[in-house]
């Protein structure tokens, strides 16, 4: 049984996973973007050693933060950890922020074989311009996306030079099905609370230490590109270079962050047929009915 734990960042998802696993025998499989890189533990709020050890987890830190990842990167490992247990009654709780690769794995995503394309042919443009580009090939992947999420605009550009189809016309021949029996579940806060709990998590993250994981990666890697894409990461960076004071640099972290929890629950609305809650507890006891009803 696979159970998706939806919701904004900040919303309490993590916890609630790691407590259903704990109590139902089941395993975590991480269903964000970065928290599979090495390293990047306090700004993407991944699960310490010690959570990690209590329950199995799958998808985190299998990757330098100098490599490449990608969406069909992500459905090929998600799918074979799902193939691993599919004779095993252990319920996988699959937890994270980014719904499209939750979704292109667990639905009829059909990723063509694709050649090599440097997106760098791309670094002279502004946000704008770039958008201008995406335009041209697939107006649809355009509409779609804001000029400022210059990371979604590359990667549906790629797409049409790896494989000379749209983003949008590739996901149009999808029939859109579900390939396993998955439970959408959503944890929904109030706004104000959530956005209370996102500023509370910024501060926290600053002093866990977040500027030192970050300019230490940085550093370490500083010609890495798609992982410093990450939020916290992007705007400390762009602080240190800019000589900015770090007040201004957790304002912005705080403000980017509350925009993406925005993102975050139009996509999960939209794209995903998520059963939502308001606490926690409501989730917990939605979850203990399914799986005795299974395992009666």
């Amino acid at each position: 049984m696979i159970f998706v734990i939806c919701g904004p960042t900040g919303a309490g998802k993590s916890a609630l996973a790691l407590r259903l696993a704990q109590d139902f025998d089941g395993e975590i499989i991480n269903g964000d973007a970065y928290q599979v890189y090495r390293g990047m533990d306090i700004g993407t709020a991944k699960p310490t050693p010690d959570e990690q050890a209590l329950v199995p987890h799958h998808l985190f830190d299998i990757l330098d933060v100098n490599q490449p990842f990608s969406v069909a990167d992500y459905q090929k490992y998600l799918r074979e950890v799902i193939a691993n247990r599919e004779n095993d009654q252990h319920p996988l709780f699959i937890v994270g922020g980014n719904g499209l690769y939750v979704k292109a794995a667990l639905f009829d995503y059909d990723f063509q074989t694709q050649k090599e394309f440097d997106t760098s042919i791309y670094d002279h443009l502004n946000n704008e311009e770039l958008h201008r580009e995406l335009a041209k090939v697939d107006s649809l992947s355009a509409e779609k996306f804001h000029m400022n999420n210059r990371r979604r605009v590359l990667r549906a550009l790629a797409i049409y030079h790896q494989t000379g189809l749209s983003k949008s016309a590739i996901e149009s021949q999808q029939k859109h099905q579900l390939l396993y029996p998955v439970h959408f579940i959503g944890l929904m806060n109030d706004r104000p609370e959530l956005y209370e709990r996102i500023n509370h998590r910024v501060d926290q993250m600053i002093s866990q230490g977040l500027v030192d994981e970050v300019l230490h990666l940085y550093d370490k890697y500083p010609t890495a590109k798609q992982a410093f894409q990450a939020i916290g990461y992007k705007e400390i960076i762009n602080g240190y270079q800019q000589k900015e004071d770090l007040s201004e640099v957790i304002a912005k972290i705080k403000q980017h962050t509350r925009n993406y929890a925005k993102r975050q629950l139009i996509f999960y609305r939209t794209q995903l047929p998520v059963q939502w809650y308001q606490t926690s507890e409501e989730i917990y006891n939605a979850v203990k009915i399914l799986i005795e009803e299974q395992t009666a």
